[in-house]
């Protein structure tokens, strides 16, 4: 979601790639929430870092301990920041179809505030 999210915001004004500690298929309910701002994610498939095709980035923004533990290990042997976001992870909500979409609409949110301060005017064209 956060890299549909600064794509979204920030047009071609930043290069973005998403990726992640596994590969798998798209979640249903990020689908849903993303789709009520107009982004779509159904034909994002998510890759793993080892599958990335380009490195070379300036940062890397990790939202779960087991990512950042990568972004770590990637700076020590590219010249490039890694920043940690502590996101909860909304897979693991349990209840209605209603409180599940709420959790993801939370973590959509979160990191929709996140993206516009950090970057700024950078981000601020778009939702």
């Amino acid at each position: 979601m956060a890299a549909a999210l600064l794509r979204h915001l920030a047009g071609h004004r930043i290069y973005v790639e998403s990726a992640g500690v596994r590969a798998g298929e798209t979640d249903p309910f990020a689908i849903a929430v993303m789709d009520e701002l107009g982004i779509d994610l159904r034909r994002h498939r998510p890759q793993s870092f080892e599958e990335l095709q380009d490195d070379s980035f300036d940062l890397i923004v990790s939202l779960s301990p087991e990512a950042h533990h990568w972004a770590v290990e990637m700076t020590r042997a590219m010249a490039l920041e890694a920043e940690y976001w502590p996101t909860i992870d909304p897979s693991l909500t349990e209840g209605s179809r209603d409180q599940r979409l709420d959790a993801y609409r939370e973590v959509r949110d979160t990191l929709r505030r996140r993206l516009l301060s950090r970057f700024g005017t950078l981000a601020a064209g778009g939702v």
